[in-house]
């Protein structure tokens, strides 16, 4: 328990402090970027699609929804076009560029898409942590899904600070540290149904695929192939190993 608090703590402040990162540039901008895609990408391929397996082998089992034949894949499927529709939202929406002026308030609809993106990655983030007070792992095991769950967290801040700027900042980070928090301590005190479990799970796995391609992988002219293989290398050899 005491194990679990520490990681999920540790995540929550993901949020709070990555703009200390991003602003103050304490790591090469496009060599931690580079690292965390490869990070993220090799928990995509060796962690997220043996779940989806497993979620599919949940609706087998148990499901109403038996009646399609690949049903968690449907599920994840469903996810990755709802990451991007709220991602083409957001940009057709988003708060003015740098160069132009961030300080004014935003309309009304840029308000709403804020809150709708916001509070799509607040369950986003409440699941992630609800599956930490569930997993039944041993040290090393709970360690590296902190790490990949922490770089995720990392660029995802990234992307909506370039969404959303200040008023993400003022309003929008606290909202997903507390979404972590919040879905670690439901979890604590209520067991939702496996068959649910495995929704969420396919659903929110194609969020995160969403995630890794539209955020994660830097845009070739930028990108460091050597960071990002090198994250994918090392993370791949410790889920291996787990």
């Amino acid at each position: 328990m005491l194990l679990e608090f520490m990681f999920i703590v540790g995540l929550s402040l993901v949020h709070l402090f990555a703009a200390r990162i991003h602003y103050q540039k304490l790591l090469p901008h496009r060599a931690w970027l580079s690292f965390a895609g490869g990070v993220s990408v090799a928990y995509v391929f060796v962690y997220i699609f043996p779940g989806l397996h497993q979620a599919h082998q949940a609706f087998s089992d148990h499901g109403a929804l038996l009646w399609i034949e690949y049903n968690a894949y449907v599920v994840a499927l469903i996810g990755l076009s709802a990451f991007y529709g709220l991602e083409r939202l957001a940009k057709r929406h988003s708060q003015p560029s740098q160069h132009q002026e961030e300080s004014r308030a935003p309309t009304a609809t840029e308000a709403g898409v804020f809150w709708l993106h916001i509070g799509s990655f607040g369950l986003y983030n409440s699941l992630i942590g609800y599956l930490l007070a569930y997993q039944e792992t041993l040290f090393p095991e709970l360690l590296f899904f902190y790490l990949a769950m922490g770089f995720h967290f990392l660029v995802n801040d990234y992307g909506l600070v370039q969404h959303h700027r200040k008023v993400y900042l003022d309003k929008g980070r606290w909202v997903l540290t507390a979404a972590v928090l919040a879905g670690w301590g439901v979890g604590l005190i209520q067991e939702v149904n496996e068959q649910v479990i495995a929704a969420l799970y396919a659903f929110v796995a194609g969020g995160l695929i969403l995630n890794v391609l539209k955020e994660e992988l830097p845009e070739e002219r930028q990108g460091r192939f050597w960071y990002f293989a090198s994250g994918a290398a090392v993370t791949t050899a410790l889920l291996i190993m787990a």
